[in-house]
């Protein structure tokens, strides 16, 4: 957890990526494009959600290191408490359309509930059992990997319907909004090619289950789950691509 905290010049670079320069683009483009009030509000929740709990993962399906991954979750995760409140609070003041309604202390009761818990549990079952963490690792694994595949096989089958009833206009900004966050993480990541395709992967997964948290505060849930949908496969379907390529380009480095 602390690898990345003894890298400040890597750790500003992330933050400055995802915290900042991802919403960034995201306000360029709802000023740009004439979007619907629900479509607005769902990209504004995403762009003020960093540290999706699935950020590990993702990462190490395109072959990255483990460390850094972790770190850089757990590090978006804390900061979101301050960060989400903060980043709604620049929407709402630029954009009238959208509803804030959420303080610190709700924010921080999700992070710790859905992420800052578990990690704990695990951070004090390794400390103080080790054997037994030895024991169920494998097969923990195998159970959240296939965790992991019905997940996925179950959003696109929920999802899709919903999916495209954001066709069209916001489809298009929600691609360059994933295309332009993977271009960022991918720049500012450093001439590593570990580091750098972690912080692309970190940049567009946002934390959607927060985002709908927010949503369902300001009982919005049912307006912009289109649009959180949308960004999910949107997301996968980009990242997945940017993650092939990238282990590729690792496998044929010399070892």
């Amino acid at each position: 957890m602390l690898s990345l905290w003894r890298k400040p010049a890597l750790l500003f670079r992330a933050l400055l990526a995802v915290v900042v320069l991802v919403p960034l683009v995201v306000i360029v483009l709802l000023k740009l494009f004439n979007l619907q009030p629900e479509v607005m509000t769902g990209l504004a929740l995403l762009a003020a959600s960093p540290g999706a709990p699935l950020t590990t993962k993702r990462a190490q399906m395109a072959g990255c290191r483990f460390s850094y991954s972790a770190s850089l979750q757990l590090t978006l995760a804390i900061l979101a408490v301050c960060v989400t409140p903060i980043t709604l609070g620049i929407f709402f003041t630029l954009f009238q359309h959208l509803a804030e309604k959420v303080t610190i202390l709700e924010v921080a009761r999700q992070v710790i509930i859905v992420q800052l818990l578990p990690v704990s549990l695990g951070f004090l079952l390794q400390k103080f059992v080790p054997k037994f963490v030895e024991n169920i690792a494998q097969p923990l694994n195998f159970i959240a990997n296939g965790l992991f595949l019905v997940l996925v096989i179950l959003a696109c089958i929920l999802g899709i319907p919903l999916f495209f009833q954001v066709w069209g206009l916001p489809m298009v900004v929600i691609t360059i909004m994933v295309i332009a966050s993977l271009a960022i993480g991918h720049s500012l990541g450093g001439n590593n090619d570990d580091t750098r395709p972690i912080l692309a992967i970190a940049c567009i997964a946002r934390n959607v289950g927060l985002a709908l948290f927010i949503a369902i505060l300001n009982d919005v849930q049912q307006q912009v789950i289109p649009t959180l949908i949308a960004y999910v496969i949107v997301g996968a379907v980009l990242g997945g691509f940017y993650s092939i390529w990238n282990k590729r380009k690792l496998e044929k480095q010399p070892t």
